[in-house]
């Protein structure tokens, strides 16, 4: 264990602060090892995002051929457990246990879950499309097993985000809580990106035997990820056996929270925004490899490309941020930036141009990094000192269930307009597979427009509001 965890631990630390947006986060009592180390739980969350709505899209659509509606109802699955994201936080904000520990169990449990899942998910997926020897089962058997794979999956990684982030802020000086929380998601693009590489190349030469290998691999990751990160983090405090101390209820704190001014708007604007570039999570791929005729490996490299965006997006906007800027100005800047890049992917069909579309994906992951560190930023300001932990957990809970409400209807709405395309109801010129796909990318369109709009009436709240945290002030010594 000391061995492994001295490779990850220099591996990580060798990216150098300089590299790293709010690397700066780290002091004394909680060196930048340490911190890298414990955010290992989020590459691993990246490596779990990567298969669901990534690589096992495209695999299930175009080299399985299962339906895309089924699919995007699949990697939509997860969403019924999002919502419960806040209370995560709540419960662990309050857990009390003999051992002393408030975040290690409910982070230990989501780890059992994402490998559970991971473990049956395979063999599910074989079943599911009806290959080989397993089209003498009944179709359902494949549906329930690829359902309860994706549904494990998705508890697994709700619960140990939810709990990681806790962990991470309760570790951290309060001055420091906002950059590390900005640390852990700037590594889970970083993991993403890893892992979308990682997938492609093990993905080259596709076989449903290198699937099931490849799959079973990132199960056993997350459980090596997962324990390095945990290890020696928590401290074992209240002593073991101490009487728990009486906090308020979930229901209580969850009404002071909304209550807040602009809470629910804030809210709303959020799950517009998410909705809005989540929607073609389950569709580049297929998209890529439909339409396009790129390779397994070559689609692959798009959820890389992707969080590249992404991770560019969240560092700039961090610099932005730190100098006072307004971040719900800075949100709605990325949703702007979403409307030509999701042009460009609509434009990169009928012109053929693979690079216009890589272009195009870049820019959709920029403006959602973007628009992703401004509504962070200002929900962290928002927050009470007290709540920070509930203000995450609803943070990711909004998002989380606009992504899979958005994936849903993605798969559903490519579906419909794709037959109706195939049966001439458009017109001969648009028979073809990207009508599909571009009546989803133009719907996104719209809902970014939404967004811009509702964001623009929260434009500078803040600061005629009721004393929020000084977020972006903890941002001005960042290093350059």
């Amino acid at each position: 264990m000391k061995s492994l965890t001295r490779r990850l631990v220099v591996t990580w630390t060798g990216l150098g602060p300089r590299f790293l947006p709010f690397a700066d986060a780290a002091t004394p009592d909680l060196p930048l090892s340490r911190l890298l180390r414990l955010s290992l739980f989020q590459a691993s969350v990246g490596m779990a995002l990567v298969l669901l709505v990534g690589t096992l899209n495209r695999v299930m659509i175009v080299e399985l051929h299962v339906p895309a509606s089924l699919v995007a109802i699949m990697v939509s699955l997860p969403v019924i457990y999002a919502p419960v994201r806040a209370l995560i936080g709540f419960r662990s904000d309050n857990h009390h246990s003999a051992l002393g520990w408030r975040r290690v169990p409910y982070i230990w449990m989501g780890t059992m879950l994402q490998f559970g899942g991971l473990a049956v998910m395979p063999f599910a997926l074989l079943v599911l499309s009806g290959g080989g020897n397993a089209s003498q089962w009944p179709a359902w058997i494949g549906q329930a097993g690829a359902a309860i794979a994706f549904l494990l999956v998705g508890a697994g990684v709700h619960t140990t985000q939810t709990a990681g982030l806790a962990l991470a802020t309760d570790l951290a000086a309060e001055e420091s809580q906002p950059k590390v929380v900005g640390l852990m998601y700037v590594m889970l693009l970083v993991g993403t990106m890893v892992s979308a590489v990682v997938f492609g190349q093990l993905l080259a030469d596709f076989s449903p035997g290198r699937l099931v290998q490849v799959i079973q691999g990132a199960g056993l990751a997350t459980m090596v990820l997962n324990v390095v990160a945990l290890w020696k983090q928590e401290t074992r405090l209240p002593p073991r056996g101490a009487a728990p101390a009486r906090h308020a209820s979930f229901g209580e704190s969850w009404g002071r929270f909304i209550n807040q001014v602009n809470a629910m708007r804030r809210l709303v604007a959020i799950g517009l925004g998410t909705m809005a570039f989540s929607m073609q999570d389950v569709l580049l791929e297929p998209y890529g490899g439909q339409v396009l005729g790129m390779n397994v490996g070559a689609t692959t490299s798009l959820t890389a490309t992707f969080a590249a965006g992404g991770l560019i997006g969240f560092g700039w906007a961090s610099g932005v941020l730190s100098r006072g800027a307004d971040p719900f100005r800075m949100a709605a800047a990325g949703a702007l930036l979403g409307i030509p890049a999701f042009g460009a992917v609509i434009m990169s069909a009928p012109m053929g141009s693979i690079p216009l579309f890589g272009a195009g994906v870049l820019l959709v992951g920029l403006g959602g990094g973007i628009f992703s560190h401004g509504t962070l930023t200002a929900t962290m300001n928002s927050a009470p000192k007290e709540q920070t932990g509930l203000a995450l957990g609803a943070w990711g809970a909004v998002q989380a269930t606009a992504a899979g409400v958005a994936v849903a209807l993605g798969g559903i709405l490519r579906d419909l307009v794709s037959a109706l395309a195939a049966r001439g109801f458009f017109g001969e010129a648009l028979a073809v597979p990207a009508t599909g796909y571009a009546a989803v990318y133009a719907l996104e369109i719209a809902l970014l427009l939404a967004t811009t709009a509702a964001m623009a009436a929260l434009i500078g709240s803040q600061r005629s509001g009721s004393s929020p945290r000084p977020f972006t002030e903890e941002f001005e010594r960042r290093s350059s």
